[in-house]
C-alpha cells in the first residue's frame, strides 16, 4: 500500500485552525508533574482488552499459509483437503477474485496482489484459512498443497546491484532513483581540511518484535465493516483498508483502544487485516487474524540494513569543513526506504555536505518505519566519525561537537529552525555525567578496562499539525475527552487528560476518555514520528479553552459582569480581585443555572499550523560508561545518561519512561540485534526470541539518568512540547561504541558489538604488538 504519515516524503497537511493560537503557558500546576497513567490499573490488572484478547460471538480464527522459499512462483494450489477438514469454514487462495486486490504500485514491474503467485521472500502470503479454532486453522493451512517453481534469489544489498544478480522485480533491483543532497563544494571543503578521515560503517537489519503481535478482528454488519486492529493510527489504516476493499470511508470503522507496542511496524495496513475482512465477508462471521511470533519476524517490517561510507574533513581548531556520505540500504522485497543522511546534513554546522543514498530490493521482508527510521544508522556513522576526528586532532569529543553545534539549520522540507537545544544537551549532560572527571580517570591496569563515550542526535520531523479534539463538560463537573489519537503505550491519554486538568481544574479521575475509534472520535494523525503530543496536546488545550470561555460567558450572564473580569478556579468562577483587595463575587460551577439547563458544554479544538518559517525540532546527547573484559570481548554498560531537549516535559514520569525505553532499544541495536539470513536458502534463521536477542532487564545498566532540557521553544505550539520517542533511541549505540573505543582503542564500525567481534579485534591488536 502507499506510504503515508510521519515517515512519508509528502509535505505535512495544513490543518484548519483557530485564527490565533493561545499563548504558551508560563507556569503550570498539573502539566509537568510525575503522575501515574490514567489507565495504569487496566493495563496491569489484565482488564484492558487488546486485539489479541477480543472474543466475539461466533468468531472464527484465520491462519495464513506463507511461502517457504526466498523466491518462487506458485504453479499450483490444491486446497480441497484443507476445505474438507473439521471446523474449516473458508479457504482463500490467489485464484479467488477477492484476493486480486492491488496491493502496491511497484517502482519496477506490475502491480502486486494480496495473494500473489509470485512470492518474493520467505513469508510472502500464499493462502489463508478460517476455522473455528486457531489450531484447526493452522492445521488446515498446512494441509494446503502448493507446487512452487523456485527462482534465483539475492539477500545481500551489495550483491543485488551487481550485474547478473537475480532480479527481485522486473527492471532491476534499484528502488527508484538514488536520493541526493548537496550543500556547498565538498571537494573544496576537503582541500581546506587539516585532517580528512574516511570510514565504512555497517548496521544489520533490526526487527521491531513488539510484545503484542500484529492482529485484527473483522466483523461485517450488512455492508458496514468494523475492524479491531493493533495499530498506531486508526484513521490512516481505515483509509487504506477502505481503498483496498473499494468501500466508502463511512462503511469502515477502525478501533484500537490498547496496543502493546509497534515502534513503527503498525503504522501501515497489513495484509492480515484485509484477509480477516475477506474471510469474514465470505463466512458471515467475525474473523480474528493474529500473527504468530515467527510471522512478525519475517513479514511485518524491519529497520533495513545499511552500508554507510562517510568521509569527513576538519581543521585543527575543530571546525568541520566537509562531510560526504554514500549510503546503501535494503528495502526488502517491496518498495521502502529510510534515509540515514539527515543526521549528516542537519545536526552540525558544516558548509560543504554531500549525501548519496540508494535503496535496493532483496528477497527478504519489506522494510517499514522503525523508531527514527534511518537516524540510528546515521548516528552510528556520524557520531563515531566525530570521535575519530576529535582523537586525530587531540580535541575533547564534547568540545568538538560544541564547536560545530547547530543552532540554525535546515529541517526536512527546507524549513529553518533556531534552537539552543543541542548546546544545552551537550553542556548540561556532560556536567551531570561528570564527563571531564570520567575522561581523566585511568582505564584500568588489569584485563577489565573502562571508558566513556558521548553521541549527539536530532530528530527531523516537526509533525503534521492536523488534529481535532472535542471536550464535553457535564453539569456535575465531570468531563469527556474525545480524540482520535492512539495511545501506543507512551502515556498519551494521561498527558492529554493532564492538559484538560490544567485548564479546567478537573481531577484526573473525573475525566473519561474516548480515543482511537473512527466511528466515534474526530480525526487525528497517526501516533508515529514523535508527533503525538506536540500535535494533539495543543488541540486538547484549544478545546479546553473553548469550554472555559463558554463557562465564563455563562457565569458572566448570571453575575452580570463582563466575562473578561472572571477567572476559573477549581470549582467556581469568581470576579478577579484587585491586588490587595477583597475577594470578588463568585458562583460555584454546580450553581450555574444555564449549565444545569443545557446539561453539557461542548468545546472543539484544532491544532494550529506551524508558524510560517519555523518548526521546533528535538535534540539529544547521551553519555555512556562501559566496562570491557579484554579476555572475552564482553561489554558491560555501567551507566547511561540521556540529556534530551524535547521541550516542556508534559509528564516527568512518562518523559523518563520514553528516554529509558529508547536507550534500552538503542542498546539492542548496538550490542545484540541483527537478522540472520541463510545465504544458501535465503531463509531467516533467527526468527524467534531465543535466537534473536533483545535487551532484557539484565542488559540495562542500573544507573540510568534522564536530564530534561527545555529551551522554551514555545513559538511553534501552545504547550511548548517537542518530540521524544524517536530521539531517545538515536545516539545510544554510537555513545556505547565511542566508550568501547575510549576503553580499548578498538574502533568497531559494524553492529552489533558482540563478544565474538570484539574479542577477534582485541586478539588482532595483541598479535600486532
Amino acid at each position: 500500500m502507499r506510504r503515508h504519515g510521519p515517515y512519508s516524503d509528502e509535505p505535512p497537511q495544513t490543518a484548519p485552525a483557530p485564527a490565533v493560537a493561545p499563548a504558551p503557558w508560563t507556569e503550570t500546576r498539573v502539566v509537568g508533574r510525575p503522575l501515574p497513567r490514567v489507565d495504569a490499573y487496566d493495563r496491569v490488572s489484565g482488564s484492558a482488552v487488546y486485539t489479541l484478547d477480543l472474543a466475539l460471538p461466533g468468531m472464527l480464527h484465520a491462519a495464513i499459509l506463507r511461502c517457504p522459499h526466498a523466491h518462487a512462483r506458485v504453479t499450483r494450489v490444491d486446497a480441497s483437503r484443507a476445505a474438507a477438514m473439521p471446523g474449516v469454514f473458508a479457504v482463500l487462495t490467489a485464484e479467488d477474485a477477492s484476493a486480486a486486490i492491488p496491493w502496491y504500485e511497484g517502482a519496477k514491474g506490475p502491480t502486486s496482489r494480496l495473494l500473489d503467485p509470485h512470492c518474493r521472500y520467505e513469508g510472502d502470503e500464499v493462502a489463508a484459512v478460517a476455522a473455528e479454532t486457531p489450531l484447526q486453522a493452522y492445521e488446515a493451512a498446512r494441509a494446503i498443497t502448493v507446487t512452487y517453481e523456485e527462482l534465483p534469489f539475492v539477500v545481500d544489498h551489495a550483491e543485488a546491484l551487481k550485474p547478473g544478480a537475480p532480479a527481485v522485480h522486473e527492471g532491476g533491483n534499484r528502488v527508484g532513483e538514488p536520493r541526493s543532497y548537496v550543500r556547498g563544494e565538498v571537494a573544496k571543503g576537503f582541500a581546506d581540511a587539516d585532517t580528512v578521515l574516511e570510514r565504512t560503517y555497517r548496521t544489520p537489519c533490526e526487527i521491531h518484535t513488539p510484545m503484542e503481535v500484529h492482529g485484527s478482528v473483522a466483523r461485517w454488519d450488512g455492508d458496514r465493516l468494523t475492524v479491531w486492529d493493533s495499530n498506531q493510527g486508526v484513521f490512516d489504516i481505515r483509509n487504506d483498508l477502505a481503498r483496498a476493499l473499494g468501500l466508502p470511508l463511512t462503511s469502515v470503522r477502525m478501533i484500537c483502544h490498547y496496543m502493546g507496542g509497534g515502534f513503527g511496524s503498525k503504522l501501515d495496513l497489513g495484509k492480515y487485516t484485509v484477509i480477516a475482512a475477506l474471510l469474514a465477508r465470505r463466512t458471515g462471521r467475525p474473523v480474528k487474524a493474529c500473527l504468530t511470533r515467527e510471522e512478525t519476524f519475517r513479514s511485518v517490517g524491519n529497520r533495513p540494513d545499511h552500508t554507510l561510507t562517510l568521509k569527513a574533513g576538519v581543521k585543527k581548531d575543530g571546525t568541520l569543513t566537509a562531510l560526504q556520505l554514500t549510503g546503501l540500504a535494503s528495502a526488502g522485497a517491496y518498495p521502502a526506504g529510510a534515509s540515514a543522511g539527515y543526521q549528516v546534513t542537519d545536526l552540525y554546522l558544516c558548509p560543504n555536505v554531500k549525501v548519496d543514498e540508494t535503496s535496493v530490493y532483496i528477497n527478504a521482508g519489506q522494510a517499514r518505519a522503525f523508531r527514527a527510521p534511518g537516524f540510528p544508522p546515521g548516528a552510528w556513522a556520524l557520531e563515531q566519525m566525530l570521535d575519530d576526528l576529535a582523537h586525530a586532532i587531540g580535541m575533547d569529543p564534547v568540545a568538538l561537537r560544541l564547536k560545530n553545534a547547530s543552532t540554525v539549520s535546515q529541517a526536512r522540507g527546507g524549513q529553518p529552525y533556531t534552537s539552543t537545544g543541542l548546546v544545552r544537551c551537550l553542556t548540561e549532560g556532560a556536567e551531570a555525567f561528570g564527563w571531564k572527571a570520567a575522561r581523566a580517570r585511568p582505564h584500568g591496569t588489569g584485563p577489565v578496562v573502562r571508558g566513556v563515550g558521548v553521541a549527539a542526535a536530532m530528530w527531523g520531523y516537526a509533525g503534521n499539525p492536523n488534529s481535532t479534539v472535542i471536550i464535553k463538560y457535564f453539569s456535575d463537573g465531570s468531563v469527556n475527552l474525545c480524540m482520535g489519537a492512539s495511545d501506543i503505550g507512551t502515556g498519551t491519554k494521561t498527558v492529554m487528560a493532564m492538559v484538560v486538568a490544567e485548564e479546567l481544574g478537573v481531577a484526573l479521575d473525573r475525566i473519561q476518555i474516548d480515543h482511537a475509534d473512527t466511528g466515534t472520535t474526530p480525526y487525528a494523525v497517526a501516533s508515529g514520528g514523535s508527533q503525538t503530543v506536540l500535535v494533539n496536546a495543543p488541540a486538547v488545550r484549544a478545546a479546553a479553552l473553548d469550554v472555559k470561555r463558554q463557562l465564563l460567558d455563562l457565569a458572566a450572564a448570571q453575575l452580570e459582569v463582563a466575562p473578561a473580569s472572571l477567572e476559573l478556579r477549581a470549582s467556581e468562577i469568581a470576579v478577579r480581585a484587585a491586588p490587595g483587595g477583597p475577594p470578588g463575587p463568585s458562583v460555584a460551577l454546580g450553581d450555574l443555572r444555564a449549565l444545569q439547563r443545557q446539561q453539557v458544554i461542548v468545546g472543539i479544538g484544532r491544532r494550529a499550523p506551524h508558524p510560517a518559517g519555523k518548526v521546533a525540532l528535538p535534540f539529544a546527547a547521551q553519555f555512556a560508561e562501559v566496562e570491557v573484559d579484554t579476555r572475552t570481548g564482553e561489554v558491560r554498560v555501567l551507566r547511561l545518561l540521556g540529556a534530551h531537549d524535547s521541550g516542556r516535559p508534559m509528564n516527568r514520569l512518562t518523559f523518563e519512561n520514553q528516554v529509558f525505553g529508547g536507550i534500552t532499544m538503542g542498546l539492542g541495536f548496538g550490542l545484540m540485534e541483527g537478522r540472520v539470513l541463510d545465504r544458501q536458502t535465503g531463509r531467516m534463521v533467527n526468527a524467534n526470541w531465543h535466537d534473536y536477542k533483545i535487551p532484557t532487564a539484565l542488559d540495562v545498566p542500573r544507573e540510568l539518568t534522564c536530564v530534561p532540557i527545555d529551551p522554551h521553544d514555545t513559538e511553534c505550539n501552545s504547550v511548548g512540547a517537542k518530540g521524544l520517542g524517536e530521539p531517545a533511541t538515536i545516539p545510544t549505540a554510537a555513545a556505547v561504541a565511542n566508550a568501547v573505543f575510549h576503553a580499548t582503542g578498538i574502533r568497531l564500525t559494524d553492529t552489533p558489538i558482540n563478544p565474538t567481534q570484539l574479542a577477534r579485534r582485541l586478539n588482532d591488536a595483541r598479535s600486532r604488538r
